[in-house]
This record gives C-alpha cells, structure tokens and sequence, in this order.
C-alpha cells in the first residue's frame, strides 16, 4: 500500500526540492503541496470530514512554513488529526529542537540540507506508525473518528465555586443527548469527582502519565466506565501522585481522549498545575466558574491575568459561568464581564444548594431530579456551548432528559 505523504512548504526553492525528493521514495504516493498553514488545516479538515481513512499518513512540515509557526501548526494537526504523523524539515537539528518538535506532536524530525536516506527511514518509520494508530481505532468498536473531539475545561476562580459539579452536569448533558463523552479529573491533588458519583476505582489518570502513545485499548483500561455511560478518568486517591501528571503527559492524555471521544469535559479545580495549564490551554471551550461575590470576582480578574501573562489562554478565549446567582446580588454578570474582560456565559445558575444536599450527601449526583431549577440551569450551558443535540436530549425523555433552555438575566 502507497504512503501518501502531504508537503506543507511555503518556499518555492524548498517545495520543488522536498518534492522532487519525495516522488523518489519507495512506495511514496506525495500530494500536491499546500503552501500555508491555513491550507493545511482546511485540506486535512476536508479529508478527513469524508474518512479518516482518506487521510494522508505523513505531512512534511517546513520549518518556514506561515503565517502560524511550525511547532504551533505541528501541535494543532497532532490534537486535531491524531492518526497523521508529522515530520519537521529544519536546519536546527539540535537536541533541544528535537524535546520540543517531540513535545508539540511531531512524530519525527529531519535536518537541512536534506538526505534521501534520512528522510526515507523517518518517512518509512512514521507511515508505519500512522498505519497502526489507524488500526488501533478501527479495532475501538466505539471509537469516535470524526476530525476530533470537543474539550472543555472547568476552573474555579477559588476553591468551591463549584467546579466539579458543574463538569458532571455539563458532561451527563452531553452523554444523555446521545454523544461519547469522558469526564476528566485534573484537579489531581484533591479531584472529588469519585465521591459525587459513588465510584469505587483502581486506574486513574495517573496510569498514563507514563505511556508514550496511548492506544485506544490502552485508554480503555484506564477509565472507568460509569452507570450513566460517562467515561471516567479519574484523579489519583493519593493525591501526592498527582505529580506524576506532567503538562507533557498531560497533552498526550487529552489528544488521546479527543481522538475517542466526541465531547471531553475536564475538572481542572482551583490551583493551577502543569497539567490543569496544559488542558486549558487545548481547550476548545475554556470556562472559569465564579460567583458574584467581590472574593470570587478578584480571584476571577486574576485568574484570567494570570492565563493571559503565561500564554495559556487570552481573556477574551475565556469564559465566565456565574454558579449561585440571583436577581438580588450586587454583583450581576454584565459587571462581571467588565471586570473580567472574558465572555460571560448567558445561562446563570441559580443558588439553590438545597437541591442539592441530598444528592451530594449521598455522592449521587446523577439523580438530581430534572425538575431542579440547578440541573436545567446546567444543561441549558451545556447547550449553549454546543455539548449537546439539543433535539435528541429534548426527546429522549427518561431519567436525565431535561429541555434545554437558557436562564437569563431579566
């Protein structure tokens, strides 16, 4: 079987060479150059809307490719495509380029001027590495292939805001209206998504900190699957562990889930680590849960500032979800907004813990009743954000079906 090889070049000295070299390979089938990044990403998007199958295995990166960066391309086709592997052409070939190509999502690297005999074995060893990603996934059963799934990290402004719950909500949301959908723990010291939905587990997060390329079969092992269909992958019971969790390990397990599953929701907690960082920053969808309090609105502003200084995430990528409103509160979102400089979510969520006692309690969170004013105020931001099919999840009906509708401001 031919390796179809796709060149991203934007210099035309370096496109004829790349390809002139390429035609020559055994068993190369090249495609017809794309000269941005922009056309990379949309030719990829294309294909792989049609099969994962009508993908190429390899893209040849130039390291003058634009307008985005190389490395910062590699990282979004390796997050987005995860069964095309990426080779960088460059004239650094040192060992600290190498770290970085390898940490962004290149499968491997190759040095200016070019050798056809170093870039024949890296294309031959990362056609066979796409080829048994690819069968991987086709022995998933319930894998998702689409072009890839959508991450959403939750982060509280301070310690109960009330992250973890809204994740679980957001996540049963997704599930409930027909949609695969994990449910991460990356508050990884003191993650409580284990109590509120009474699980008893062995594996967690932590079992793949290690582990280079993580399988399909591999993941599987790792999450426990839940009554409500939910993937769980769970933070340690130790919470010491949770250092093992680098942000590198941390992006790895977040491309794996995305290649499975159609909706990922991420618990990132409170305090900032590596890993909560690394999640946030390849969200699709950012929220930082507060409420309309001046302590929480303060560890909101400097939440975000703090996102911003690191480069993790820009203000206005981020969204505010105001937990525990009312008409009554001082501090209403349009205020919060102007603090914040983010987006605020149009669906606020009511105080109302009364709802929730019993069920917290008893860490059986999934049987809140849908008449709660909390749980349809959730849903209805699960829909806002596009978790969910609202049709489906409207007409599915039984335990867990909600109407999404929006609670807004009056």
């Amino acid at each position: 079987m031919p390796t179809r090889i796709l060149p991203a070049v934007g210099d035309t000295d370096a496109v004829r060479s790349i390809s002139t070299l390429l035609s020559q390979l055994p068993d190369a089938e090249p495609v017809a150059p794309v000269v941005d990044s922009t056309q990379l990403i949309d030719t990829l998007a294309r294909l792989a809307a049609e099969s994962v199958d009508e993908l190429p295995e390899v893209v040849v990166v130039h390291e003058r490719i634009g307008p985005v960066p190389a490395l910062e391309l590699i990282r979004e086709v390796a997050l987005r495509f995860p069964a095309v592997g990426v080779i960088l052409v460059t004239s650094d070939a040192s060992p600290g380029l190498f770290q970085a190509a390898m940490d962004y999502g290149a499968r491997g690297l190759v040095a200016l001027p070019l050798s056809y005999e170093e870039l024949a074995s890296r294309v031959q060893a990362v056609a066979q590495w796409s080829v048994g990603v690819r069968r991987h996934l086709g022995a998933g059963g319930d894998v998702f292939t689409g072009v890839g799934g959508t991450v959403v990290t939750v982060s509280g402004a301070k310690g109960g805001a009330g992250t973890t719950l809204t994740a679980i909500q957001l996540a049963l949301a997704a599930q409930a209206s027909g949609r695969s959908t994990a449910l991460v723990d990356m508050d990884l010291q003191t993650g409580d998504i284990a109590s509120y939905l009474d699980v008893q587990f062995r594996r967690s997060v932590v079992d793949l900190a290690a582990i280079t390329d993580i399988s399909p079969r591999v993941l599987a092992d790792a999450v426990f699957r839940h009554d409500t269909g939910l993937a769980l992958l769970l933070a340690p019971a130790e919470g010491e562990r949770g250092e093992d969790v680098t942000d590198r390990a941390a992006r790895q397990i977040v491309s794996a889930l995305r290649s499975r599953y159609e909706v990922v929701v991420i618990d990132c907690g409170a305090q900032l680590g590596g890993a909560g960082a690394a999640a946030v920053e390849m969200a699709d969808r950012a929220l930082l849960i507060t409420t309309p309090d001046v302590v929480a609105v303060r560890g909101a502003k400097r939440a975000v500032r703090m996102w911003d200084r690191l480069q993790i995430r820009k203000a206005e990528e981020t969204t505010v979800v105001v937990n525990r409103h009312s008409r009554g509160t001082e501090i209403q979102p349009p205020l919060i907004q102007k603090i914040t400089g983010t987006a605020v979510a149009a669906t606020v969520v009511p105080a109302n813990f009364k709802e929730l006692q019993s069920v917290v309690d008893a860490g059986r969170i999934h049987e809140l009743e849908n008449k709660s004013s909390v749980k349809q105020a959730l849903w209805g931001l699960a829909g806002e954000l596009g978790l969910v099919k609202a049709a489906d999840g409207a007409q599915k009906g039984g335990r867990g079906a909600v109407s999404f509708r929006r609670r807004r401001e009056g």
